[in-house]
């Protein structure tokens, strides 16, 4: 890793914890106490495995991250003790963080301030600061900065991120498996909602054709579409069409795994698998085997590629309406226990394929030495 990457994730990161804390922004009321009145509150009588697990796995990547930057800043001068350092750094930081949110969640009708929550949050920042000294001490972080320079090419920074944040994208529900960027029917909706009552509603553009559901032949196009789109994208940043390969059945066994995670968070564990209908196991099956022949595709070849399947999927994906039973599987994300989850993952599962349409068009648009792909 560069010695100043991990600053930048570490900000965006802060960024996400305070979009997910304070979602959904509205019902702003002040109930007369102090915002720091929780601290001193009982413990909450009632809660759950799943909030205990959110609120510590919500904070370790920030704890990981704020070390890795204290680690990394090249400053010698905490070095007999950096390891002891960098944890107490990001620990207290995530802490500050974690009580300024937790008392601004105190004037919103939808959230709960909470000691429990606060606790484990610091207890996730303590995990994570102390995983990045380990490592770091382990010399893996070294040994991933030379695994980067062999796998990718050197302007691979944007596609990676993006890479990374494909199976969060996933976990919001999707209409189709692997669809992610459905937004049309739900902008339409809100636009008509917005201009209510104006003469600009005239305007709308609204389809007078009611939409019908995707036939399974589109349903399987889309599925192997989604499964194709990350492998192309990897492919536009490896070095070595042998490394494409492993690449390509690592994509396709994130995109099921997160999925059945999806499922499994949205349903319960025995409808896991329910997604995997013969067109969707067809399309992923079809995604793999597409994404082997174009293995030996020059990588500029492979963004261009990229460009056309995001078109085509998003162009099938938002000529479909959401089923009723996808709405009330949003029901479960957007009112219950996911609220804290629901706006963050909502726009990842929207906006990706946007934000990789217009990387891969900043990429095609540049000019590029032509590199062959090493064997």
């Amino acid at each position: 890793m560069h010695k100043t990457s991990a600053w930048p994730l570490s900000q965006a990161y802060v960024a996400l914890i305070v979009y997910a804390s304070l979602y959904p922004f509205s019902g702003w009321r002040d109930q007369g106490i102090a915002p720091w009145e929780f601290l001193w509150s009982p413990l909450p009588r009632y809660w759950t495995g799943f909030d205990v697990a959110a609120n510590v796995a919500g904070y370790v990547p920030l704890g990981f991250l704020l070390a890795l930057s204290f680690l990394r800043r090249g400053d010698q001068r905490f070095a007999p003790s950096g390891n002891i350092a960098a944890i107490v750094v990001a620990t207290l930081a995530a802490s500050v963080l974690s009580l300024c949110m937790e008392a601004v969640q105190s004037y919103l009708p939808s959230r709960v301030a909470s000691n429990l929550d606060f606790a484990l949050n610091v207890a996730g920042a303590l995990a994570g600061a102390a995983l990045a000294a380990g490592l770091e001490l382990a010399g893996a972080i070294d040994r991933w900065s030379r695994f980067r320079v062999r796998w990718f090419v050197d302007e691979a920074r944007g596609a990676l991120v993006l890479l990374a944040l494909w199976p969060f994208a996933l976990l919001f529900p999707a209409a189709v498996p692997l669809g992610l960027g459905q937004v049309f029917e739900r902008v339409e909706s809100a636009l008509a909602d917005w201009l209510l009552d104006t003469p600009f509603l005239e305007w709308l553009p609204v389809r007078e054709v009611e939409l019908q559901p995707l036939v399974p032949g589109a349903e399987l196009v889309c599925v192997m579409l989604g499964a194709l789109i990350p492998c192309l994208l990897g492919y536009s940043i490896i070095r070595s069409t042998a490394r494409r390969v492993a690449f390509a059945f690592a994509t396709i066994a994130v995109g099921v795994g997160a999925t059945a995670l999806s499922a499994t968070l949205s349903w319960g564990p025995s409808h896991a698998w329910a997604w995997l209908s013969l067109p969707v196991r067809f399309g992923l099956l079809a995604g793999l085997v597409v994404a082997l022949v174009l293995l030996p595709v020059p990588r500029r070849g492979c963004a261009a590629l990229v460009l056309l399947a995001l078109v085509v999927h998003l162009s099938l994906l938002n000529q479909a309406p959401a089923s009723a039973y996808f709405a009330q599987t949003l029901k479960t994300w957007e009112q219950g226990r996911f609220i804290r989850f629901n706006g963050l993952a909502q726009w990842l599962g929207w906006l990706w394929p946007y934000a990789t349409l217009a990387y891969v068009l900043l990429r095609v648009s540049r000019a590029e030495p032509q590199n062959r792909i090493a064997a």
